[in-house]
């Protein structure tokens, strides 16, 4: 029991990262009369936009973080993305604070080498072969072991940036800057992963709540550099593949522990399925779900997080989810093709609202239903590219 928004007995949510995902958790707490603060990096970010109150600060500012949530004393912590001063959350739960789903979660995933190694060293879930490297001469006896294509990440980034498929010796060097480039952190540490030859890749969002574990349907999604392009589901798959996703799903949320709904990412391969990375917090290629779903990642996480039950997950109708990427930075923009784009049948269109463009950020997606994932791809794909982006020279 609690009382309204801004009130002496409401309930608050902090949200760390306030982008289109934490926009959507923030909507959802607030239909259920939660009190939303949003923090990010930047100004006028998603999240917001429609939050109670916002903050803007350094998230990897341990000491910021820690001045914003003893001024709020929100009742719960919700980190929306990895970059944030995750050691400052341990202390934070030590202290009382509740962190979502537990600061041990949320630093773990942070860095890759953390849930790597926990869930292929410590939990024995298959995972394709890695090393680690902190020079390029490191990463190039890594490759060697490996062999070539081989995928290089740095061990912490956002939206796949810093990653890459090398395919010879010829560019591992190119291949290093660009992960220097892309990664969060001042450490020069990568993974390097041997090449998995996949039928498929998924996502199988995986709840953890006052009800138990259960999982929505597969959601299968195409990615390039590492960043999701599409999404769908259901995604096909055999009786004894989504066993093995659901097994490994599973062992590394029981693992990571606390409530709230992890996105789980899997390789489905000719000799099963393999662990790739898992995320704490709703994914984006599970914004499908606002289509395809009865309740959504973001109503399922929420539901979670604040106690509730979670009851049976109903699967409505097939899928699809396309986005609209940036290919340059500005702040002087549009959005055009609405009208098209919203008169294709069958679909929805969010667009994010993110104050800056940057090469490769998504800044809209179209949600299209049909009658099976396939037809509704080939929709969700017609109305994205009826979406674009109108810069201004100047």
């Amino acid at each position: 029991m609690y009382g309204s928004p801004l009130t002496t007995h409401s309930r608050k949510i902090l949200m760390l990262g306030s982008g289109e995902l934490g926009k959507e958790v923030v909507l959802e707490a607030q239909r259920l009369g939660v009190e939303t603060i949003a923090v990010d990096r930047y100004a006028n970010a998603p999240a917001m936009q429609v939050a109670h109150r916002s903050y803007v600060t350094d998230m990897l500012d341990g000491d910021a973080i820690r001045r914003i949530i003893e001024d709020e004393r929100p009742d719960l912590i919700v980190p929306e993305i990895e970059a944030i001063a995750t050691a400052t959350l341990v202390e934070l739960e030590n202290e009382g604070h509740r962190v979502i789903p537990t600061a041990r979660a949320a630093r773990l995933t942070m860095d890759r080498e953390g849930i790597r190694r926990l869930a292929a060293e410590t939990l024995g879930i298959p995972t394709a072969p890695y090393r680690f490297a902190e020079s390029l001469e490191e990463l190039r006896e890594s490759a060697e072991a490996l062999g070539y294509p081989c995928v290089i990440k740095p061990i912490m980034s956002s939206s796949g940036k810093g990653q890459s498929v090398c395919r010879s010796e010829a560019e591992l060097e190119s291949c290093w800057n660009y992960a220097m480039e892309g990664g969060r952190t001042k450490k020069p540490r990568i993974i390097v992963e041997g090449f998995v030859t996949f039928q498929s890749e998924i996502t199988l969002l995986t709840i953890r709540s006052v009800s138990g574990t259960s999982y929505c349907a597969p959601i299968g999604h195409v990615q390039k550099d590492g960043d999701y392009i599409e999404s769908w589901q259901p995604h096909e798959m055999t009786e004894e593949h989504i066993c093995e996703a659901e097994a490994i799903a599973l062992k590394i949320t029981e693992e990571l522990g606390g409530y709230g709904l992890y996105g789980v990412e899997l390789f489905i391969t000719d000799n099963g399925v393999l662990f790739s990375e898992v995320s704490p917090r709703p994914h984006d290629t599970g914004m499908v779900t606002m289509a395809t779903q009865d309740l959504s990642e973001f109503a399922l996480h929420v539901r979670a997080i604040l106690g509730f039950t979670i009851p049976t997950i109903r699967l409505l109708t097939p899928g699809a989810s396309h986005t609209l990427k940036a290919d340059r930075e500005s702040t002087d923009f549009r959005i055009g093709g609405l009208e098209e784009a919203m008169s294709v049948p069958n679909t929805q269109i969010r667009v994010f609202g993110k104050p800056e463009t940057k090469v490769g950020r998504r800044m809209a997606v179209a949600l299209s239903t049909g009658p099976d994932a396939e037809s509704a791809r080939e929709t969700a794909r017609i109305a994205a590219e009826a979406l674009s982006i109108e810069y201004n020279s100047k």
